[in-house]
């Protein structure tokens, strides 16, 4: 077996949405099947090649080490096989160095000030160079990345905004999934990347201006390259012209990603145990059991003296 590359993988970026770029063809991913990323037209797509010592630990873990930085390794259910290939790889040949194909797994976090995580979802692995797959297309630490060029609420740097492409399938799914599940399947990922002189400027959302008047992420295709330690992307080189117009794609409504954050909220305070009452407590006839107050006794008069 020369590699065990590209099943179809369910798409586990964990990264909050970004200001609506565009609500005209918003129907799509992040990630994408084997047939998708061998395609020649334009899609969404986040995928490339890493080469590092692998780690699997006893609590199900897994890692992997890209010279001296450490980072986690993800799969899905879809990818058991390419996981457990691999681990006979590594147990036959003693061989933890590992060529990988990998999609970007970029997690963001509510406050700006704190720092986004990179980890790697496993697609397969690559023994050798296969010139008819990424993996021959690409060079370690190379990705090939297509998204909405622009700024997110939640990063500094600009990102590549990476939506699940559309297609009649997904969006029947979609039409019958509850919102949790619909919200998760249509979650994009945001690849944050450095491009000095980009031809076009990212898109920044601008609270103070009209719809009408915002304008709208460019679509671009690129090939970037992972930056080890500094957790971004840096560009490398256009593989395609920008468009204005994005492949159709799809993204979770407004509504339903309130109903899913509601019901997260209310799961949470369930949860939570209750707090503790300051002070003493005082006795309340909010049901049967509760107990009288007892009333204090009253002092006893002092006793009259002779002459008095």
């Amino acid at each position: 077996m020369a590699s065990a590359e590209f099943t179809s993988p369910e798409s586990t970026q964990a990264v909050p949405t970004v200001e609506n770029p565009s609500d005209e063809k918003q129907v799509n991913v992040d990630t994408s099947t084997e047939t998708e990323i061998e395609s020649t037209a334009a899609i969404f797509q986040a995928v490339g090649v890493i080469t590092g010592s692998v780690n699997f630990t006893t609590d199900g873990q897994s890692t992997v080490t890209i010279g001296s930085y450490e980072y986690p390794l993800y799969y899905s259910k879809r990818q058991w096989d390419v996981l457990n290939a691999l681990k006979k790889e590594i147990e036959n040949t003693g061989n933890q160095n590992q060529r990988l194909v990998v999609y970007p797994k970029a997690i963001h976090f509510p406050r700006r000030e704190q720092p986004h995580r990179i980890g790697f979802q496993l697609v397969g692995f690559d023994r050798g160079r296969k010139l008819d797959a990424v993996s021959g297309e690409l060079e370690d630490l190379e990705f090939k990345l297509s998204g909405l060029w622009q700024f997110i609420p939640v990063c500094s740097t600009p990102c590549i905004s990476v939506f699940r492409n559309f297609s009649d399938e997904r969006l029947e799914f979609i039409k019958q999934a509850e919102p949790a599940r619909k919200v998760k399947f249509m979650k994009a990922s945001h690849i944050p990347l450095l491009w000095k002189d980009a031809p076009v400027r990212p898109f920044r959302f601008n609270p103070k201006l009209e719809k009408d008047q915002q304008g709208r992420a460019v679509f671009v295709t690129i090939k970037a390259k992972f930056l080890p330690g500094r957790d971004v992307f840096g560009f490398v080189a256009l593989t395609a012209l920008p468009q204005e117009a994005a492949p159709r794609f799809l993204k979770a409504s407004k509504e339903d990603k309130a109903t899913v954050q509601s019901a997260a909220k209310k799961a949470q305070r369930a949860a939570a145990p209750p707090a503790p009452k300051k002070g003493k407590s005082k006795a309340t006839s909010q049901d049967n059991t509760s107990v009288p107050r007892t009333k204090p006794l009253p002092k006893p008069k002092p006793k009259l003296k002779t002459g008095e």
